[in-house]
C-alpha cells in the first residue's frame, strides 16, 4: 500500500535515487548532492509517496499557498507509474493550497499529454533563463 505524507524526512541520496528511477534524473543535477540538499531544504511544500520504507514518488513545490504554486518536480518511480501515484501527489498538493491557488509547472516533453489528461491547461508563454555559472 502506498502512503502519502507532507512531513517525511527525505535525504538527498533518497531523492537522487528516486529521480534516477523516474527518468527525471535526465533533467536534474543528480551528480550534485549539495544541489539536491538545497532543492529539498528550500522547497516549502513537499509531498512524498512511500511503499513501506521506499520513496516511490515526490511532488516538490515552491508556493505562497494563496495565489500560485510552482510544481518544480513531479517524479514517480518507473516501476510504480500508471497506478495513480502522480495524480494523487498532485491532489495531495492541491489539498494543502488555498482554494484559489493555481499550480504552474514546466513539463518534460514526454509528459505533455499526461498533464493535459489531468486537467492542466497548456500555456505557451513560459520563459526560462539558465544561470551558466553552475
Amino acid at each position: 500500500m502506498i502512503t502519502y505524507t507532507e512531513h517525511a524526512s527525505i535525504s538527498p541520496e533518497q531523492a537522487i535515487d528516486l529521480y534516477t528511477r523516474s527518468t527525471l534524473g535526465e533533467r536534474r543535477p543528480i551528480d550534485n548532492i549539495k544541489t539536491f540538499e538545497a532543492m529539498l531544504a528550500n522547497a516549502n511544500l513537499t509531498i512524498s509517496a512511500w511503499d513501506g520504507e521506499k520513496l516511490v514518488g515526490i511532488s516538490r513545490n515552491l508556493t505562497d499557498f494563496a495565489y500560485v504554486a510552482y510544481l518544480a518536480d513531479l517524479a514517480v518511480d518507473e516501476q510504480y507509474q500508471r497506478q495513480g501515484i502522480g495524480k494523487r501527489l498532485i491532489e495531495e498538493t492541491q489539498a494543502r493550497l488555498g482554494p484559489s491557488c493555481m499550480i504552474v509547472l514546466l513539463a518534460a516533453p514526454k509528459a505533455n499529454a499526461y498533464y493535459e489528461h489531468l486537467g492542466f491547461e497548456h500555456n505557451p508563454r513560459a520563459w526560462m533563463m539558465k544561470n551558466n555559472l553552475i
